[in-house]
């Protein structure tokens, strides 16, 4: 015997047949190669003994009733982790065969006299043990994946949950010092780096309440990133409105870390210098078109002065950097009023990094 029997293994051949003779020989067969064998005289007394447990593999030889053979092995298949079937006949018709097999058999012997049927039938049964020893032993690996992936995955929210808390406090600390900070250039440069702290922390967060740690939805962050820049605004007493449309799209943290970044230093921009004085709204979109998505920031103030030079400042270098960074770049428009920048979205930013 090529593998170990059905005894070694803990279950049992169960043969299912209405043909004392044809049964018989099985079971003869079938323990003088070491196996344990039981019977079943239908399909009804199988499928109950099937459902009783330890049957490790089946042998069908009802030839008297074909149509109860194929629905027997639609009722097997149907099991929670169903036994393999070898189907035995004395039919050479190919359209049985066919039949069987598509009905879920994993194996199919016709019935002849003579010794060359035992060793096709021990054969059969030994190919039927190994596959299912072989799906057994993938669906353990797969398990075992499955449990690892999540254990990883869980400690990745976790770790995005304490680097969110961590980074939140400290932004509490730079808003800190910034109010106990007289000199008012300071104050500026620290709410800057407070809001880039932010903008980090915020993702992070969304990280936490996602579904997996690799993607982020591109709307939900950027609809919290404008939530902690209005919260700013309000402790800074600015009357600038800030308003968030944003299309859902999937993409992958690192990406998002850019664009938040991006949008964290257009909308600084837009509270400081687009309405001096006075009130008014800064809008950032997020809309779906053919070449991807285009992501906008624009209000309705006064518009850039002069030569504007987009890459001045620590802001403006940081910004053409994480544009590059994602393989685009940002460019300006001046519309009747105000100003606007425009981030055009390539398609492949949003492919899905689970199938990758």
């Amino acid at each position: 015997m090529s593998g170990e029997s059905t005894a070694e293994s803990g279950g049992v051949v169960l043969c299912v047949g209405d043909d004392e003779d044809v049964v018989g020989l099985m079971q003869r067969v079938f323990r003088d190669d070491g196996h344990d064998v039981d019977h079943a005289a239908d399909a009804a007394a199988g499928l109950a003994r099937i459902q009783r447990g330890d049957v490790a593999a089946v042998i069908l030889a009802l030839d008297r009733d074909n149509a109860s053979s194929l629905e027997f092995l639609y009722e097997i298949n149907g099991l929670p982790a169903p036994p393999p079937v070898v189907y035995v006949t004395a039919t050479t018709e190919l359209e049985v065969a066919t039949k069987a097999l598509k009905a879920g058999a994993s194996g199919f012997v016709v019935r002849t006299a003579g010794r060359d049927f035992e060793v096709q039938l021990l054969a059969a049964l030994q190919l039927s043990l190994d596959q299912a020893k072989l799906q057994r032993e993938k669906e353990r690996v797969h398990s075992k994946v499955r449990e690892a992936r999540d254990r990883a995955m869980a400690l990745l929210e976790e770790v995005n949950h304490r680097v969110a808390n961590s980074l939140a406090l400290v932004v509490s600390l730079v808003r800190m010092q910034a109010a106990t900070t007289p000199d008012a250039n300071a104050k500026t440069v620290l709410a800057e780096t407070q809001a880039r702290i932010a903008a980090v922390a915020n993702l992070h967060r969304t990280l936490y309440a996602s579904e997996t740690v690799l993607a982020v939805d591109l709307a939900t962050y950027l609809q919290a990133l404008v939530d902690e820049l209005r919260q700013s605004i309000a402790a800074e007493t600015h009357t600038v409105m800030l308003s968030v449309r944003a299309d859902s799209a999937r993409i992958s943290t690192d990406k998002a870390v850019a664009i938040g970044m991006i949008v964290t230093e257009l909308i600084t921009n837009a509270i400081k210098y687009a309405y001096p004085g006075g009130s008014g709204e800064v809008r950032l979109l997020l809309e779906r078109d053919s070449g991807g998505f285009m992501l906008t920031i624009e209000d309705d103030g006064v518009g850039f002065a002069g030569e504007f030079d987009k890459s001045a400042g620590l802001g403006g270098r940081i910004v053409g950097a994480m544009a590059r960074s994602i393989g685009t770049e940002l460019t300006y428009e001046s519309p009747a009023f105000g100003a606007r920048a425009i981030l055009r979205l390539n398609p492949e930013l949003f492919s899905d990094p689970e199938s990758a």
